[in-house]
C-alpha cells in the first residue's frame, strides 16, 4: 500500500450507527467522540495538493458536514441540568421507593433523543469510572454485563408485550415462542436488575394513541416499570397535548406530574411502593428570534455551527452577519435539525460549485427535503412542517436586530451581548 493509498477514517463501513441493542449503545458511547474533522485550509494551500490529495480533502469536508458537532444551546443545557441530576439522584438512592421519571418533549428534529443520549452517555461513563467498571449490585455466580443505560424506542404500534420485547431485544435476552405478558414483565425486571441498569429510556413514547386500547395498557405498563427501581426517561413529540398527561394532575408545589398507579401493577407482581408516579416534565423548544437574548442566542450558535464548517472562503461572519441569521431562522424556524440539513446540503452544493462559501443565493435554492425521514412517524409529530423560503420582499436589507413573532417583524430590538 503507497503512500497516498491510506485508509480513510472518516468512511463509516458497516451497517448505520444503532442504539437500540445493548452491543451498539456501548459501540456508539465509545466512538461518538472519536470523529476527526477535516483540517481547515484556505485557496492557497487547497492549490498546492495533489489531485488525488485535493479529493480526499473534500472528501473529508464532505464528512465533516455530514458529522457536525452536537451544540449545547441553552434549551439543552436547561434539558441537562434537570436530566442528569434526576438520573445521579436515583442511581445513589438506597430506600425502596419509586424513583422519579422525566418526560422530554419538544418538536420533530429539535434534537431531543441526541441530547438525551448524550446526557445518559456521558452518565454511563461516570458511574462505570465510579465503580471501577463492574456492577455493583452484581447477583453472586452471575456474570451479566454491566449496562448502565437501556435505549429503546417505543414500537409504532405498541401493544404491552412488544413494548416488553423491545426492552429484552436490547440486553438481548432469549424470549420464548409464546411467552405471555406476566413472564415477559418479569424477564425485564429480572434483565434491568442484573445488568446493573440505572436509566431506561423509551424514545417515541408519543407513538402512543390513547384512544386504543392497547396502548392505554401500554402505558399502564410504562408506568408500572417505575417500581424497578431504574429512572425512566419518556422522549416525545408534544407529550402535554398527546394525551399521556389526561389521568395526570399538575403538582404545583413541585412542578411535576402525578400519575395514577398503574392497573397492571397488583396483577403482575409491581406493587406501587406510593400512591402515585411522579414525573418531571420538560420542553427542549425550538430556538425564538423575537426578543434581543432569543437573537443573541440564536447567532451564537450560528458561531458554533460556523466553527465547524470547511468552507475555502468562508469567512468569520458568513453565518451570522447581515441578513444571514434572519434569513436561516426563516428558512428553519429555529428548529436545529431543520438548520443542520439546510447547512449541510448548502455546504455541498458550495464545494461542487466551487463557491466555496455559504450565502443566501446558494441557499434559496436548496430545498429541505424530509422524505427520507422513514423511520419516523409522522402521524406523531416526529416530521415537522418545514417553512416556505422567504418572499424577496421579505428578506430585504434588514439586520440580524429586527424582532420577529410568528406573525412576522415588530420592530427593532437593541442587540444583547455574545
Amino acid at each position: 500500500m503507497t503512500g497516498e493509498e491510506e485508509t480513510l477514517p472518516f468512511v463509516l463501513t458497516g451497517p448505520a450507527p444503532a442504539r437500540d441493542t445493548a452491543a451498539s449503545w456501548q459501540h456508539w458511547c465509545h466512538t461518538r467522540k472519536l470523529f476527526v474533522p477535516a483540517p481547515v485550509m484556505d485557496r492557497a494551500a487547497f492549490g498546492l495538493l495533489s489531485r488525488r490529495k485535493k479529493m480526499l480533502h473534500n472528501l473529508h469536508r464532505t464528512a465533516t458536514h455530514a458529522n457536525l458537532q452536537l451544540l449545547d444551546t441553552p434549551m439543552s443545557r436547561t434539558v441537562e441540568k434537570l436530566l442528569s441530576g434526576r438520573i445521579e439522584t436515583n442511581a445513589l438512592k438506597i430506600k425502596p421507593t419509586t424513583r422519579a421519571g422525566v418526560m422530554v418533549s419538544g418538536g420533530g428534529y429539535q434534537g431531543k433523543t441526541e441530547c438525551v443520549c448524550e446526557i445518559a452517555a456521558a452518565f454511563e461513563e461516570r458511574w462505570l469510572a465510579l465503580n471501577d467498571y463492574l456492577n455493583p449490585d452484581a447477583r453472586p455466580g452471575a456474570r451479566d454485563l454491566h449496562i448502565p443505560v437501556a435505549y429503546v424506542q417505543t414500537p409504532v404500534t405498541a401493544k404491552p408485550k412488544s413494548t416488553c420485547k423491545a426492552i429484552l431485544n436490547f440486553f438481548d435476552a432469549p424470549i420464548g415462542p409464546r411467552p405471555d405478558l406476566p413472564d415477559l414483565i418479569r424477564q425485564v425486571t429480572a434483565s434491568l436488575r442484573d445488568h446493573g441498569t440505572k436509566v431506561l429510556i423509551l424514545d417515541d413514547i408519543t407513538r402512543l394513541r390513547m384512544h386504543r386500547a392497547d396502548d392505554q395498557d401500554t402505558l399502564d405498563l410504562i408506568r408500572a416499570f417505575m417500581s424497578m427501581n431504574v429512572t425512566l426517561v419518556l422522549v416525545g413529540v408534544d407529550i402535554p397535548g398527546s394525551g399521556l398527561l389526561r389521568e395526570g394532575r399538575h403538582d404545583p408545589t413541585t412542578g411535576q406530574w402525578c400519575l395514577p398507579p398503574s392497573r397492571h401493577a397488583k396483577a403482575h407482581g409491581l406493587e406501587a411502593t406510593q400512591t402515585e408516579r411522579r414525573f418531571d416534565l420538560i420542553e427542549l423548544d425550538r430556538f425564538h428570534y423575537s426578543t434581543a437574548p432569543q437573537i443573541s442566542a440564536w447567532v451564537q450558535h450560528l458561531h458554533g455551527v460556523q466553527s465547524g464548517l470547511r468552507l475555502l472562503d468562508a469567512g468569520p461572519g458568513m453565518l451570522t452577519e447581515g441578513t444571514m441569521p434572519e434569513y436561516l431562522y426563516h428558512r428553519t424556524n429555529g428548529v436545529v435539525g431543520l438548520l443542520e440539513r439546510l447547512i449541510e446540503d448548502g455546504c455541498r452544493e458550495a464545494i461542487d460549485s466551487g463557491r466555496e462559501r455559504l450565502d443566501e443565493e446558494i441557499l434559496e435554492h436548496i430545498a429541505i427535503d424530509l422524505r427520507d425521514s422513514a423511520r419516523r412517524d409522522a402521524g406523531a409529530g416526529e416530521v415537522p412542517e418545514v417553512p416556505e423560503k422567504p418572499a424577496p420582499r421579505q428578506r430585504s436589507r434588514r439586520g440580524r436586530n429586527t424582532v420577529f413573532d410568528d406573525r412576522g417583524p415588530l420592530g427593532t430590538a437593541q442587540q444583547g451581548t455574545r
